[in-house]
C-alpha cells in the first residue's frame, strides 16, 4: 500500500502547517465510509478528506469543497455534526511506526480526538473524547476482535505493535547484515517489508535501489553498507520533516507516489505537495465517484422499471408468434354454424373436427344463447383478438423505446456528477410514471446545464449529459448546418459543434467525437464508435421521449473516450 508510514508522516506535518488553530465550519460524510471537513484557517478555507475505504483508505487536502454523498446521516455523521463544527483544530500527531493519526479538536463541549488509522482491510475511522469511543465507521464487537473491541462507549484501544518488526531507529549496520544474511536467496526489498516497522514496498524498493541500482537484487548480493546507508538517510529526512513529494505517471495516469523522491520508478517528477501526490493519484472526492449512495435508490428505480417493462414487451412478442387462439376462435364460430341444426337447446358443450388430421375441436357454448348468436359471439371475439394482434407491432415498438429511454435515464445517472444531475433522473422517472413510493429525498438545486467546451480553434462544442440536456443541444443549441454527434448503439450525449457554415477542421471533429464516446455507456471501451451527421438529418421520434431521436447520411468515427479536461 502507498500509504504508508512516512505518507502519513508527510501528511501530518502538512496539516500542522496549514491548518492549526483553523475553524471546523462543516462537516460532511462522502459515503459509507469517508467524511470531508471544511476548515477555515490563515485566510483561506481548506477541504480535509479522511477515508477509512478497505483498499484505500487515506487523509490528505483536497483541492476543492468535498460534498455530501449520503441521503441521510450515521450516528457517527450526527457525532461530527455536534462536536466538531465549529471547533478549533489544534493538531494532527502520528504514533511512532504506526499508520494512524489522531487529529486534536477543542470545541463547545471540550476536547475531541478524531483517530483515522487508514490500513488496508482494517481500516477505520473513531470519534474520541476522554480516550471513550463516541462512535466510529466500523463498530468491531467482542465477537470479530477479542483484543480491541470498537465500539461507542468502550475505551479507545489502540493497534497492537508489530512486535515482529523493529524500528529503523533501532537499526545497526550488524543488524542489518544478519537480517540478510538470514534470508539470503530472498530480495533485498522484500527483507526490508518483513524485518523494519514502516517499510512499504514502495520505500524498500527505493532504498534497495538507490544502494544497488536494480530491484531484482537478492538478500545475499546485497551490500548491507550501502543499503544501510541509503536507510539512515530517508530515516534522517522522515526525523526533520523534511519531505519531497513524488509522482509517477504511466501511460497518462499517475501510478504511484511518495513523501520521497522517486528513483526506482520512471517518469517521476516532483509534486506541489504531498496532498497534491495523493489526489492526482486517487483522484478528489469531488466528481462522480462523491455520489455512489445517493444514486442507489434511483438505479433501483431503474432497474425494477426495466424489468416491468422487459416482461410486457417479452408478453408482446409471444402474443405476435402465436396465432393459435385467433384461430381456434375463428374455427369455432364456423364450427358452430355448420352444425347449428345438430346443438339443442340448452346444449353446454359441442365437439367437432375441423381438420381431418387433427382432433375434435372442443367448443363451449352459452346455454342462454341461440347457435346463431353463440358463432357470432366467437366472432366477435376473433375480431377482437385480430385488431389486437394488429396492434402488437406498434406496442412492441413503444416498449421497445421505454426501454431505451429508460436505458438513456441509466447513463445519465452513471454520468451523474452533482445533485442536481442525480435529481433529473429521478424528476424524469416520477414524470414518465416509472418512480414507486415516495420520492427520494435529495438536496435542492438548479437544473443542470449542458457543457460548453471551447477549442483552441474557435468552435464551440455543446455536450448534453442527460435526456433533458440532449433535448435542448440538439433542438435549441444545434442550427440546421451543425454538426451533430452520438455514440453509435448505445445510450449517451447529443453533440452539437456550432460551425458557423464553417469547414471543420479533423481535430475538431475528433475532439468533440471523443466527447461523444466519453459520455456515453460506452466510455469503459477503449473506442467507441461515434456518428457524425449534419443537425438538419436529426429528427425527433414521433412519442418518444425527452431526447429520442432518429437521424441519416451519418458517417463514423472510431475514437478513444476522453473528458472534456483530456479531450
Amino acid at each position: 500500500m502507498n500509504f504508508d508510514v512516512f505518507t502519513i508522516a508527510a501528511v501530518t506535518a502538512e496539516l500542522n502547517n496549514l491548518l492549526h488553530g483553523g475553524r471546523v465550519q462543516d462537516t460532511l460524510e462522502l459515503g459509507d465510509d469517508a467524511i470531508g471537513l471544511e476548515i477555515y484557517g490563515s485566510h483561506a478555507r481548506r477541504y480535509l478528506l479522511i477515508s477509512a475505504h478497505p483498499q484505500e483508505a487515506r487523509l490528505h487536502l483536497v483541492p476543492e469543497r468535498v460534498r455530501r454523498g449520503v441521503e441521510n446521516h450515521s450516528p457517527l455523521g450526527l457525532m461530527l455534526r455536534r462536536y466538531l463544527e465549529g471547533s478549533r483544530f489544534m493538531g494532527a500527531a502520528q504514533p511512532a511506526w504506526e499508520r494512524v493519526v489522531h487529529l486534536t479538536f477543542i470545541g463547545a463541549e471540550g476536547e475531541f480526538t478524531l483517530i483515522a488509522e487508514p490500513m488496508e482491510r482494517r481500516s477505520n475511522l473513531l470519534l474520541v473524547q476522554d480516550g471513550q469511543i463516541l462512535d466510529c465507521v466500523r463498530r468491531v464487537g467482542a465477537d470479530e476482535n477479542r483484543v480491541r473491541v470498537s465500539l461507542p462507549a468502550h475505551p479507545y484501544v489502540p493497534p497492537p505493535p508489530q512486535t515482529f518488526k523493529r524500528a529503523p531507529t533501532l537499526l545497526t549496520l550488524t543488524l542489518l547484515a544478519d537480517m540478510l544474511d538470514n534470508d539470503p536467496a530472498k530480495l533485498a526489498w522484500r527483507v526490508l517489508t518483513e524485518k523494519l516497522l514502516g517499510f512499504s514496498p514502495m520505500l524498500a524498493k527505493e532504498a534497495v535501489f538507490r544502494a544497488m541500482d536494480r530491484l531484482d537484487c537478492r538478500a545475499e548480493d546485497c551490500s548491507a553498507r550501502a543499503l544501510f546507508t541509503e536507510i539512515q538517510g530517508l530515516i534522517s529526512a522522515l526525523d526533520r520533516g523534511q519531505f519531497s513529494p513524488y509522482l509517477c505517471e504511466q501511460d497518462g495516469q499517475v501510478s504511484a507516489y511518495a513523501a520521497y523522491e522517486i528513483t526506482h520508478l520512471p517518469n517521476a517528477q516532483p509534486a506541489e505537495s504531498i496532498s497534491a501526490a495523493l489526489s492526482a493519484f486517487y483522484g478528489a472526492p469531488v466528481g462522480e465517484e462523491a455520489y455512489t449512495n445517493a444514486k442507489k435508490p434511483v438505479q433501483a428505480q431503474i432497474d425494477e422499471a426495466v424489468e416491468k417493462v422487459s416482461r410486457r414487451l417479452e408478453a408482446l412478442k409471444r402474443s405476435q408468434r402465436d396465432e393459435t387462439e385467433r384461430d381456434r376462435l375463428r374455427h369455432s364460430g364456423e364450427l358452430i354454424l355448420a352444425y347449428q341444426y345438430q346443438i339443442e337447446r340448452g346444449q353446454t358443450r359441442f365437439s367437432a373436427q375441423y381438420d381431418f388430421d387433427a382432433p375434435p375441436l372442443e367448443i363451449a357454448l352459452d346455454p342462454t344463447l341461440t347457435p346463431l348468436e353463440n358463432a357470432q359471439h366467437y366472432f366477435e371475439q376473433y375480431e377482437k383478438a385480430k385488431r389486437a394482434a394488429a396492434d402488437v407491432p406498434s406496442l412492441i415498438a413503444a416498449a421497445e423505446r421505454e426501454i431505451d429511454f429508460l436505458r438513456q435515464l441509466e447513463t445519465d445517472l452513471a454520468l451523474a456528477a452533482n445533485y442536481p444531475e442525480i435529481g433529473e433522473v429521478q424528476d424524469a422517472l416520477q414524470a414518465n410514471g416509472y418512480w414507486r413510493g415516495a420520492p427520494s429525498a435529495r438536496p435542492r438545486g438548479g437544473k443542470s446545464a449542458p457543457l460548453k467546451v471551447s477549442t483552441p480553434e474557435g468552435f464551440v462544442i455543446w455536450v448534453g449529459r442527460n435526456a433533458r440536456q440532449n433535448e435542448e443541444v440538439t433542438f435549441s443549441k444545434g442550427r440546421a448546418e451543425d454538426m451533430w454527434l452520438h455514440a453509435r448503439g448505445v445510450p449517451g450525449a447529443h453533440v452539437i459543434v456550432k460551425s458557423g457554415g464553417r469547414s471543420l477542421p479533423s481535430s475538431v471533429l475528433e475532439r468533440a467525437a471523443s466527447l461523444a464516446a466519453y459520455y456515453s455507456a460506452g466510455r469503459s471501451q477503449a473506442y467507441v464508435p461515434v456518428d457524425v451527421t449534419e443537425r438538419r438529418h436529426v429528427r425527433k421520434i414521433k412519442g418518444g421521449k425527452a431526447g429520442m431521436v432518429t437521424y441519416r447520411n451519418e458517417s463514423t468515427l472510431n475514437v478513444a473516450p476522453r473528458p472534456a479536461e483530456k479531450a
